[in-house]
């Protein structure tokens, strides 16, 4: 222990945090803060025998945070040092330092704002910058400004990696102190991606066994997730048979595992044997895996983010940023020199991004929003965050919330809210909960909860949720660790919706129970049929949603789907959980998520009306409307005019090139705005964009007699048009943008405004003798497009003197010859400009 790098700051850590109440400690993974700076600080005068509370990203690391420090106190765990956990808790009188994983800090905040007996919070690994951590500070620095008069409650920021500078702004330009810790060097093989069209899994396996066959030590490689380590474990298992590699223990390690399952990835391996761990992210910081001498890292990692667009949080498999990579590789370097293999190159390498962006800018704020409304917070704006919640985030989870029954009228927290915000699960969940228990089904919901909370068990039966709530009865032959765990954690939320449960006298189907309690939970995915027998179905929230293959329950022509499964690039998610939902329980249980439109539409050259009634995007039942008003009607065709576009209107050649003359001078006086002879006037714009963006300030009065779309053909859309130019502008229309320009030669040339700049197309010998370009609009030079007899252009130019200066001459060596009959005089300039040939020209 008297080795341990961290000791070497642990003086200046306490006489920071003795003349200030907010530290930051920079140190390396290895350095032994984790269980060293609690136990250090334990006896502080400052502390005042209050208790320190360390939150923990991670169970496991909670846990064993605790075993250490309670070893190194020749104590039990629960004694000096305890932890609480999801569904676990060591703690007594005794306990002075408490560890717990970060969700149970916003609970003891919620039970009591001024942290009362905690003198000290550490957030230990706060580079990882989960959701719950960043709410847990910014809660904190509250609850201390608001609560915390005489006895301050301090906070100490822990990290391996990260922007101090920007945590110390935050607090109060807080003093960082810095651990250099204890790592040896670690050498790098750039592997390289697999070639193009292989997976993953086989290269990482061939790596693995080079590693193995090669190197010495325990091997820790790096997964994007669970999927590929079950991969990948299968391959090598066949590997290390085929070579009588006997030796070799392969240990996954991920967060759904068995606590048991991850303390055996984490132990030494045996005396004789060789270790290889196969981890996702959890093993990059705040876990330490005994022997390990060599990493094999895929440079990948699984995030969720969440879309405010489709309210889904969907899995990405993103390349880890240079932090991560360098954390990872990290751990090879613990023991002694180590070495990295990195399944990429030395160029992407540098193509890295610095940090992973933190959850708050990527999750579902539901739940932050919740326990902020509980807090009596409406705008988060009000705290100090490192990051602010993204608006559109934040709302959409609002919006929810409202939807859930969590806000009263006047926006405050109902008591239905209240309720939900006192139940450790997201809020979709407590409200699941709360709804169940009131109608009698607490059991079944507290079931469902806990199924939602782990990893499917039963993936290839079928996406029936009363499969897994089947298995959930009796005592199984098959997954009984899970099946334990399940049950444990609907025993702990029965035990918490006990205060809203009622008998159950519902006449509910027992086979309808689940789809009507997943609907309390997602009202926004409760789904109806495309059509019968079809796997595909239609989302409330908008989106669609299809079974795995051939399903029984696509029979059901409702139902409510518990998960859904985003795949990236595609409009489509998928099924994997869902139950079968009565439609005639929704306007009974469900009303506040339901609503009554009336819907005018154009179908066929026809008017169509009628009252919908809906729960979100999807149509319970509809029955004709009769007599729709006019204004419906016209709102009705300016929405189709918006989706199908401008061409319903009856647009000619003339309204075209009428319309493209006003655009022009719109044009020309907003970017030469010195031109503008009257600051009053100003050039309407017409473009496409402002048209269908302003329908019902210059269409809709002239539409309260369009009973079928042909009537759209009648309309005088020159006249309508026309109505925008406020006078004098008509008349300065022809002045400034004229239809026609009269050239030398006596013709009247229309001007193409729809061309910028507008264009001339002309014969070039009608522009004999003409020497400066022509120009409209207080000097705006037209294209001249100059053309030959055959009306094909021989030149494009806005500077006419130029081109019989320089250019002309070409023109004339190639042109003579293929024209004789037309002129091709050697001074243009005094020519006599003509349409016509030599002959009649004579």
């Amino acid at each position: 222990m008297s080795s341990l790098p961290i000791l070497s700051v642990i003086p200046s850590l306490k006489e920071a945090l003795n003349r200030r109440d907010e530290v930051i400690l920079e140190a390396p993974p290895g350095a032994g803060k984790t269980t060293q700076v609690p136990l250090s600080l334990l006896d502080s005068p400052w502390l005042h025998n209050q208790k320190i509370l360390m939150l923990e990203p991670r169970r496991l690391a909670a846990k064993n945070a605790a075993a250490r420090m309670a070893y190194l106190l020749n104590e039990r765990v629960g004694e000096t040092v305890g932890y609480r956990i999801r569904l676990e808790q060591k703690i007594s009188t005794k306990t002075r330092i408490e560890i717990v994983t970060e969700g149970i800090l916003t609970r003891l905040l919620q039970t009591d704002p001024s942290l009362e007996g905690y003198g000290l919070v550490i957030f230990d690994e706060f580079h990882e910058r989960s959701l719950d951590a960043d709410l847990g500070l910014a809660l904190c620095q509250e609850a201390r400004t608001v609560f915390r008069d005489e006895i301050p409650l301090k906070l100490l920021i822990m990290s391996a990696t990260l922007d101090g500078h920007a945590i110390a702004q935050l607090l109060n330009d807080a003093p960082i102190i810095k651990s250099e810790g204890r790592s040896y060097p670690v050498s790098y093989i750039y592997a390289g991606k697999p070639k193009q069209g292989t997976w993953l899994e086989p290269h990482a396996v061939n790596i693995l066994m080079d590693a193995i066959t090669t190197q010495t030590g325990s091997i820790l490689c790096f997964l994007p997730g669970v999927r590929e380590i079950r991969q990948v474990e299968q391959r090598l298992t066949l590997a290390l048979q085929t070579h009588a590699l006997d030796h070799i223990i392969i240990a996954p390690l991920y967060g759904d595992l068995k606590l048991e399952q991850q303390q055996q990835a984490i132990n030494p391996a045996p005396q004789g044997k060789r270790k290889v761990v196969l981890a996702t992210s959890i093993a990059e910081t705040s876990l330490t895996i005994e022997g390990v001498t060599v990493v094999v890292d895929s440079g990948l990692s699984r995030e969720a983010r969440y879309n405010p667009n489709t309210a889904m949080t969907t899995l990405f498999t993103r390349p880890v940023s240079k932090a991560a990579a360098t954390q990872r590789a990290g751990r090879a370097g613990r023991l002694a020199p180590g070495l990295c293999y990195r399944l990429w190159s030395e160029p992407e390498q540098l193509q890295l991004s610095p940090f992973s962006p933190p959850d708050i800018l990527q999750a579902d704020l539901t739940g932050l929003a919740l326990q902020l409304a509980s807090w009596g917070i409406n705008d988060p704006e009000t705290l100090s965050w490192l990051d602010l919640p993204p608006t559109g985030a934040y709302q959409q989870a609002k919006a929810l919330l409202a939807q859930l029954g969590a806000f009263s009228p006047n926006g405050s927290l109902s008591p239905h809210g209240e309720r939900m915000a006192s139940l450790p699960a997201h809020p979709r969940i407590s409200h699941m909960l709360i709804r169940g228990a009131q109608i009698g089904l607490s059991e079944k919901a507290c079931f469902i909860a806990a199924l939602l909370m782990e990893k499917d068990p039963f993936r290839d039966v079928g996406a029936d949720i009363n499969i897994r709530l089947d298995w959930l009865k009796d005592k199984p032959t098959q997954h009984k660790g899970l099946w334990q765990r399940l049950h444990k954690q609907a025993k702990h939320y029965l035990t918490l919706c006990q205060p809203f449960a009622t008998e159950n006298n519902s006449d509910i189907n027992p086979e309808q129970h689940a789809g009507l309690l997943l609907a309390f939970a997602y009202p926004d995915r409760v789904a109806k049929q495309r059509s019968k027998g079809s796997p595909t179905y239609k989302l409330s929230n908008g989106r669609a949603a299809s079974l795995f293959g051939a399903d029984n329950l696509a029979s059901q022509p409702w139902l409510t789907v518990g998960i859904v499964i985003g795949k990236e690039g595609s409009s489509t998610d998928l099924i994997p959980l869902a139950a079968a939902l009565n439609p005639e329980h929704i306007p009974l249980y469900l009303a506040e998520s339901t609503s009554v439109n009336e819907i005018i539409s154009w179908d066929s050259n026809r008017i169509v009306a009628e009252k919908q009634y809906r729960i979100g995007d999807v149509i319970i039942s509809k029955a004709p409307l009769k007599s729709p008003s006019k204004e419906a009607i016209v709102n009705a065709t300016l929405a189709y005019i918006r989706k199908q576009g401008l061409q319903l209107l009856p647009w000619n050649s003339d309204v075209i090139q009428w319309r493209s003359r006003v655009i022009f001078l719109y044009r020309t006086f907003k970017e030469n705005p010195t031109l503008q002879q009257n600051a009053d006037q100003h050039w309407p714009n017409l473009t496409d964009e402002w048209l269908l963006e302003n329908l019902e300030h210059w269409l809709a009065p002239f539409l309260n007699n369009i009973a079928r779309l042909s009537d759209l053909k009648q309309l005088d859309l020159k006249s309508i048009l026309l109505s925008l130019l406020p006078w004098p502008l008509p008349q300065q229309l022809d002045e400034l943008a004229p239809e026609r320009y009269r050239v030398p030669s006596g013709s009247n040339i229309r001007i193409d405004y729809s061309q910028t700049p507008p264009v001339l197309a002309v014969k070039l010998q009608e522009m004999f003798g003409c020497e400066t370009t022509p120009t409209i609009a207080h000097h705006i030079a037209l294209q001249l497009h100059l053309l030959s007899p055959a009306r094909r252009p021989l030149q494009v130019t806005q500077d006419l003197s130029s081109f019989w200066q320089n250019a002309y001459r070409d023109v004339q060596k190639d042109m003579k010859g293929r024209y004789p009959k037309h002129p091709w005089p050697d001074n243009p300039l005094h020519a006599l400009p003509t349409a016509k040939v030599k002959k009649k020209m004579t």
